[in-house]
């Protein structure tokens, strides 16, 4: 078996799945040039541009932990810095374990430190104020932000150019 995972090797892995699957769904992705910036990429949907971090979601039971913190070590040792809509608009989160992409917006975690994403019903059943993984897997949350329908409208379009002989008429 392979060892185990250093945080930068972590990141470097959720970052390459995150973008994978915003190109895969035609998004722009655009990486800031300089480093201090709260946001790791920017998705362009076209009109709006999204500022966003990405994260390694953690599995405890049948729930995904998704820290929304950034820590740094100083003179004092580690500093958490919560993220802010003054850095970020959303937060992308990858769950290794099954190669799957969430998109959380900020509207939904503002000064929290964590997020727990459900992946099944808990014991008591309860079901107010859940977060259910799936809803904000990442093609889930771009539908519900319109990204995904007009990102399939341009497809749409852009393949019916294809020039004026037929697909089908090379001999």
């Amino acid at each position: 078996m392979g060892r185990e995972l250093s945080p930068d090797q972590k990141g470097a892995l959720a970052e390459s799945a995150i973008v994978h699957a915003a190109v895969k769904l035609g998004l722009g992705v655009f990486r800031p040039l300089s480093d201090g910036e709260r946001c790791d990429l920017i998705f362009n949907l076209r009109p709006q541009l999204v500022r966003v971090q990405f994260k390694t979601a953690v599995l405890h039971g049948e729930v995904l932990s998704v820290p929304l913190y950034s820590s740094r070590r100083n003179a004092h040792g580690f500093v958490k810095r919560v993220y802010t809509s003054d850095g970020i608009d959303a937060v992308a989160a990858y769950w290794p374990e099954l190669e799957r992409c969430f998109l959380l917006p900020m509207g939904m975690f503002a000064a929290r430190t964590y997020l727990q994403l459900r992946l099944a019903p808990s014991k008591n059943y309860q079901r107010a104020r859940v977060n259910w993984a799936d809803d904000y897997a990442f093609e889930a949350t771009l539908k519900r932000l319109g990204a995904v329908a007009q990102l399939g409208e341009r497809r749409a379009g852009s393949a019916k150019v294809r020039g004026s002989s037929p697909l089908g008429s090379m001999t």
